[in-house]
C-alpha cells in the first residue's frame, strides 16, 4: 500500500512540474509577444483551485496531472472551434491578429520549455552530483552466444559501440539500445586486459530487440557486466541442492575440475545439466567441502529443458561487486557542465524520436509504449533510489514530452506548426475544413495512443 501511496505522488509531482513547464513556455513567450493571456490552467478536470492574479490572468489547478493548456484572446480565431468578433481596441493583444513568426514562437516554446528543462537538470546532475558508473569491463561472456562467436573475451573494455565512445555500461547499454530492431553489424572498439592495442569486434544482429518489452542489450549478446559470487543464500527443502548438502554461505569453486567464475557461470552449469551427477567444490568458511548434486529436469514455456536444484544467490553489495579500480567517476565545474548537459538532452532528443520512427515502421514493438501506471512506478522507484536517479528520469520524461509535442500530429503543438509552415508557403491560412479533418485524424491517433499505452500498463500488471 505505501508503495503504491509513492507512486501516485511520485506521478503527480513529476507530471505537475512537467506540465507546468511545458504551460508556462507558452505563457511566458506569449506574454512577451504582447498577447493577452486569459487563462492559465494546470491538470484537467473540475478545478480543485482558481484565483485571477493582479495580471488579470485566471490561474486554474484542476485534479488530473496528464495535461494543461494557456488560453489566449483570439486563439480561437486559428482554430476550427469557431471564432469571435474581437474588439477593435484589442486586436493588438489578440492571438490571431500577431504576425506568423510571434505565433508559431509561441507555440513552439512549450516544447522548447521541456528541452531547457531537461538541459538544465542534467547541468544539475552533472554539477552537483558528478557522473557515477562502472567501467565497461567484460567480466564474463556467455559460450555460444553472438559476443563469444565475435571473438570476444573475458578481460574486454569496451571502448566505443559503433564509433561512439563509450566510459560507462550504462553508454554501452543506450548505445545499443539504439540498434533496437535493426540488421546489420553492431561495431564494438575494445581493448584487451593484457594489451593497450584495441581490436574490433563485429557483432551480426537480425531485427535485434524488435518484440523485446523490456530489452536488455547487453545480456542479449551473451555479455556479462557484474559478477556475482556464486555464494548460497537459502535452498529450498527436499530440493536437489539441499538434498545434495549445499548450505546457506557455501561460495561454489568450481564443477567437475572446471572454475566457476560467478553466479552466471553455475547457473548456466546447472540448466546444462538436467539429471547429471556434478562434482562440486564450495568453500564454507574456512574448509573446502566436496559435494555431489544432480540437477532435475524443468521444462520451459518454449518446450526447452534444463537443470534446476532450488538454491538462491546471496544478495552481495555494489562495493563487493565492483572493485575500486572499476568505478569511475566525473566531476564537472558549473561551467564544465554545460557541455555534457546540452550533449545529453540531445542524443537523447535523437534516442527518442528514433524509437518513434521505429514504432511507425514495425521495427520495435508498440507494447514499449508507457501510460501513466508504468510512469508512476517508475517514479516511485526512481524517487526510492535517490535524487540524481529521479532527476535523470524527469529529465528523459521531459524530453521524451518535448519530442513527441512537436510531431506532426494535429491538436498536438507540432501539428499547429505544420499548419503555420504551410500558411508561411502558401501565403495564407490552412482552409477550415482541412483543419476540421486533421483535427478529427489527430484526436483519433491520439486517444489511440493513449489507449494503446493504458492497455500496455495492465497487460504489465497481469
Amino acid at each position: 500500500m505505501l508503495e503504491i501511496l509513492i507512486s501516485i505522488i511520485a506521478l503527480i509531482v513529476t507530471l505537475g512540474i512537467l506540465v507546468t513547464i511545458h504551460e508556462f513556455g507558452h505563457f511566458w513567450v506569449a506574454r512577451r509577444c504582447g498577447v493577452k493571456v486569459l487563462r492559465f490552467s494546470i491538470g484537467f478536470g473540475k478545478a480543485a483551485k482558481t484565483w485571477v492574479g493582479k495580471d488579470g490572468v485566471e490561474y486554474v489547478i484542476a485534479p488530473i496531472p496528464l495535461g494543461g493548456y494557456v488560453k489566449m484572446l483570439g486563439q480561437e480565431d486559428t482554430t476550427v472551434t469557431g471564432s469571435k468578433e474581437i474588439a477593435e481596441d484589442e486586436r493588438d493583444v489578440s492571438f490571431a491578429h500577431k504576425p506568423l513568426w510571434q505565433r508559431m514562437a509561441i507555440v513552439a516554446a512549450g516544447p522548447a520549455a521541456n528541452f531547457l528543462l531537461a538541459i538544465f537538470v542534467y547541468w544539475i546532475i552533472h554539477m552537483g552530483f558528478g557522473v557515477n558508473g562502472v567501467a565497461p569491463v567484460v567480466r564474463d561472456v556467455v559460450e555460444g552466444s553472438p559476443a563469444a562467436e565475435a571473438g570476444l573475451r573475458q578481460g574486454d573494455e569496451i571502448l566505443a559501440v559503433d564509433g561512439v565512445e563509450t566510459i560507462f555500461w550504462n553508454q554501452v547499454t543506450l548505445q545499443m539500445l539504439s540498434r533496437m530492431g535493426e540488421t546489420g553489424v553492431l561495431e564494438l572498439t575494445v581493448e584487451p586486459a593484457d594489451s593497450a592495442a584495441t581490436r574490433e569486434i563485429s557483432i551480426p544482429i537480425v531485427a535485434w530487440l524488435g518484440n523485446e518489452t523490456e530489452p536488455n542489450p547487453v545480456s542479449s549478446l551473451g555479455i556479462v557486466q557484474l559478477q556475482i559470487p556464486a555464494r548460497i543464500a537459502d535452498v529450498i527443502p527436499g530440493g536437489r541442492a539441499a538434498q545434495g548438502g549445499l548450505q546457506y554461505g557455501d561460495e561454489i569453486l568450481a564443477v567437475n575440475g572446471e572454475e566457476i567464475r560467478g553466479w552466471s557461470h553455475w547457473v548456466r552449469v546447472i540448466r546444462a545439466n538436467p539429471e547429471l551427477t556434478l562434482d562440486v567444490t564450495v568453500q564454507r568458511g574456512d574448509e573446502t567441502v566436496q559435494l555431489q548434486l544432480t540437477p532435475s529436469v524443468s521444462e520451459l514455456d518454449d518446450g526447452t529443458v534444463i537443470g534446476q536444484i532450488g538454491a538462491y544467490v546471496q544478495d552481495t553489495s555494489f562495493a563487493d561487486l565492483v572493485p575500486p579500480e572499476m568505478q569511475r567517476e566525473i566531476r564537472y565545474g558549473a561551467i564544465s557542465a554545460i557541455g555534457p548537459a546540452l550533449k545529453e538532452t540531445w542524443d537523447k532528443s535523437v534516442f527518442v524520436l528514433d524509437s518513434v520512427k521505429k514504432m511507425i515502421v514495425g521495427l520495435i514493438s508498440v507494447k514499449n509504449i508507457n501510460g501513466p501506471i508504468t510512469i508512476a512506478q517508475v517514479a516511485g522507484e526512481t524517487a526510492s533510489y535517490g535524487l540524481d536517479i529521479y532527476l535523470g528520469f524527469l529529465a528523459l520524461l521531459s524530453i521524451s514530452l518535448g519530442v513527441l509535442n512537436l510531431l506532426p500530429i494535429p491538436v498536438l503543438d507540432g501539428g499547429h506548426l505544420l499548419y503555420y509552415t504551410i500558411e508561411a508557403v502558401i501565403r495564407r491560412p490552412v482552409p477550415e475544413r482541412i483543419q476540421a479533418w486533421g483535427l478529427q485524424l489527430g484526436l483519433l491517433i491520439i486517444s489511440g495512443i493513449m489507449m494503446l499505452a493504458i492497455y500496455n500498463d495492465v497487460s504489465r500488471l497481469l
